[in-house]
């Protein structure tokens, strides 16, 4: 409960300072302007004082689309998108998956979960995607991406590429997936697409962890 705590006071410090900054914009290119704070909340359905009061962070009870609404009538265009940031929170049925895999594991390997993913060379910023979680041995790493629930497998696949790639020279992925026909159902569906990045059989790539061997290659397991 801790680490979901702290990611989700992260995230609530940076909405502010995003905010923040936008509500900064709006009110430089208000003064700049000659617009006053009655002419803006006409424009966009509210009173002067409480276009005022978010201008001057008063308060951060703004909804996105009057946010969008303040920055347009002041001449500036919003846009915003998500992308990989820290790992997310686990439900039950994750950590349990992650749970049936570990179990199954020589006692020589090392284990670990959220592993971050590092080694970027085209980013002065901070990466802060991780693997579900890292198995490691002499000679050899191995990552994993765990999944109770396919949806989109392509992007799945994008999204496992890049982390592998970016986590340096001779890292091995592991896709592991739940045992439930839904997932075998998408796993048919895709499937050269998931053979051509996923080649070891998840089957030969358990033996070999139970004996400590490193798979030999990127593997999809379903437990």
């Amino acid at each position: 409960m801790a680490t979901q705590d702290r990611r989700a006071s992260r995230g609530r410090t940076r909405g502010r300072r995003l905010l923040a900054e936008l509500l900064a914009e709006v009110e430089t290119a208000r003064v700049s302007r000659g617009l006053s704070h009655a002419t803006l909340g006409r424009a966009i359905g509210l009173s002067g004082s409480q276009v005022g009061r978010f201008l001057r962070a008063e308060t951060d009870e703004i909804s996105l689309p009057r946010l969008s609404a303040l920055l347009a009538v002041v001449g500036l265009d919003f846009s915003a998108r998500a992308y990989p940031g820290g790992p997310a929170i686990r439900d039950r049925a994750q950590l349990a998956l992650l749970e049936r895999f570990r179990v199954r594991l020589h006692p020589s390997l090392r284990w670990r979960t959220e592993a971050p993913v590092v080694g970027v060379p085209t980013s002065t910023t901070v990466d802060q995607r991780a693997w579900d979680a890292a198995v490691d041995s002499a000679g050899w790493a191995l990552r994993v991406e765990a999944e109770t629930r396919l949806h989109d497998v392509q992007a799945l696949q994008r999204r496992i590429a890049l982390k592998q790639r970016d986590s340096g020279a001779g890292v091995i992925a592991v896709l592991l997936v739940s045992d439930t026909r839904a997932n075998s159902a998408a796993i048919h569906l895709a499937n050269a697409a998931v053979m051509s990045q996923f080649p070891v059989s998840g089957r030969l790539a358990m033996q070999r962890l139970s004996r400590g061997e490193t798979p030999g290659g990127n593997a999809l397991v379903v437990l």
